[in-house]
């Protein structure tokens, strides 16, 4: 006689069920799920917060690894200064236009879904953009003045 097999749970399974369970199980596994003790005032909706996004980190996979860097580095920024406020990343949409005088000459750079464009040429960063302008190696967020200069740059500015 063959065993009748139950096919496994779906992810929005297995985060509803954390609904339905009584808080000292939500303590249970969220101390098997992250391998430490529940902080003591941790309340119901963080337990199930916490939960489900480990069920779907575990099912769909977690953080890119430049993600997983960047939060690394801004770990460290923090533990060096505790004052430290990261500058928001600037996001464009497409369609938006950098322009930047270089040498007399105006250029502009046209940001695209997968890119940008410039002198009717895909590109894709604009740190190579820059390049082509200036003959150059140049941080392209710098150049276009998305970012300030880091005192390593201005040292070795040509």
């Amino acid at each position: 006689m063959s065993r009748v097999q139950r096919s496994p749970k779906t992810l929005l399974q297995m985060i509803d069920e954390l609904e339905r369970l009584p808080k000292d199980q939500l303590r249970e596994r969220w101390q098997e799920a992250f391998q430490t003790t529940v902080p003591s005032h941790a309340s119901r909706a963080f337990l199930e917060r916490s939960l489900a996004y480990r069920i779907q980190e575990q099912t769909l996979g977690g953080l890119p690894p430049r993600v997983k860097k960047r939060l690394a580095s801004l770990q460290k920024e923090l533990e060096r200064d505790p004052g430290f406020a990261p500058a928001p990343t600037p996001s464009f949409k497409p369609g938006t236009r950098l322009i930047r005088q270089w040498k007399g000459e105006v250029h502009e750079v046209e940001i695209l879904e997968t890119g940008f464009s410039w002198g009717g040429e895909h590109y894709s960063s604009l740190s190579r953009i820059a390049r082509a302008i200036t003959g150059t190696r140049w941080s392209g967020p710098v150049f276009f003045g998305l970012k300030k200069r880091s005192q390593k740059e201005l040292d070795h500015a040509p």
